[in-house]
């Protein structure tokens, strides 16, 4: 009996360190060495795993960025310039500078602008809001206000106001991955550069309808009068489905749609308040 048990030991040690071995050996055979290199990057990286870079995840950009022959359109809008700068010079690579980006919200209406016409009371989501009805007021184009943006921002940049039930973005918390306007099921927030000092000028409005139309649903809203892009010395403005938009790559922030806007759906924002104008007193002798 004791022989048996010692015979059985030994077979089962036995198989075990032949499917050790077998192990090993495919897995020698089989393993994939990897580039040092993708470890050093990644640890430069801010670790959001966020998608802002186009992959999935800071992992993955690390393994594009250590393979490409070039630097590309690799970016970490998370980190920035600086953490570019950062990564090229562990590669020995030259980083590419781009300009900061930050997201807006494209829709002014609040409750005493765009008065609400029924309420909503099914899940809260913006995204099943969005495929069920038109929303909560008579604009069928503007922020919902349900917080999908909200929950996919790891910066705590977004709050959805709760007088007005629209999104608010904070721009200095605002690291510019572009999650919220992936998400937004009305395409209402928008990437644009920071700017100068944060100094932007966009249009505040997505409606697409008549201009009687979007009166009609919201006093602020664009009515594609033209007004704006007639006065525009750059060519930065133009109309397009009864709705205002400003190019920035040829905005030069002169705000003259500004005050042209009859609706005010053209926002200025982060500028200093513009000087009064002082009456000279008439000197001439009577």
């Amino acid at each position: 009996m004791t022989t048996t048990i010692l015979y059985t030991v030994l077979c089962l040690v036995a198989l075990g360190l032949l499917f050790a071995v077998v192990l090993y050996l495919v897995a020698q055979k089989f393993k994939v060495e990897e580039d040092p290199r993708i470890d050093t990057v990644e640890s430069l990286l801010p670790g959001a795993n966020c998608g802002g870079c186009g992959n999935a995840g800071c992992r993955a950009f690390a393994e594009k960025f250590v393979k490409a022959d070039g630097e590309g359109d690799f970016f970490c809008p998370v980190g920035g310039n600086e953490t570019m700068k950062k990564i090229a010079g562990a590669l020995g690579k030259e980083a590419v500078e781009k300009v900061p980006m930050a997201a807006i919200v494209r829709c002014q209406g609040t409750a005493d602008k765009c008065a609400r016409t029924n309420r909503y009371d099914g899940y809260a989501s913006c995204k099943v809001a969005a495929a069920l009805y038109s929303g909560e007021t008579g604009c069928r184009w503007g922020c919902i206000g349900l917080g999908d943006c909200l929950e996919v921002c790891q910066f705590g940049g977004i709050r959805i106001d709760p007088r007005s039930g629209v999104a608010d973005i904070n721009a200095d918390m605002c690291t510019g991955c572009g999650s919220c306007a992936k998400v937004c099921p009305r395409g209402v927030i928008e990437m644009r550069p920071k700017g100068p000092k944060g100094r932007r000028v966009f249009v505040s409005c997505v409606n697409r309808d008549k201009g009687a139309l979007t009166r009609k649903a919201c006093t602020i809203g664009c009515i594609g009068c033209g007004k704006c892009e007639k006065v525009c010395p750059f060519g930065a403005v133009h109309v397009e489905n009864n709705v205002a938009y400003i190019d920035f790559t040829k905005c030069k922030l002169c705000r003259k749609c500004v005050d042209e806007c009859p609706t005010h759906a053209i926002v200025a924002a982060n500028f200093p308040p513009k000087p009064q104008q002082v009456a000279q007193p008439n000197t001439e002798k009577q």
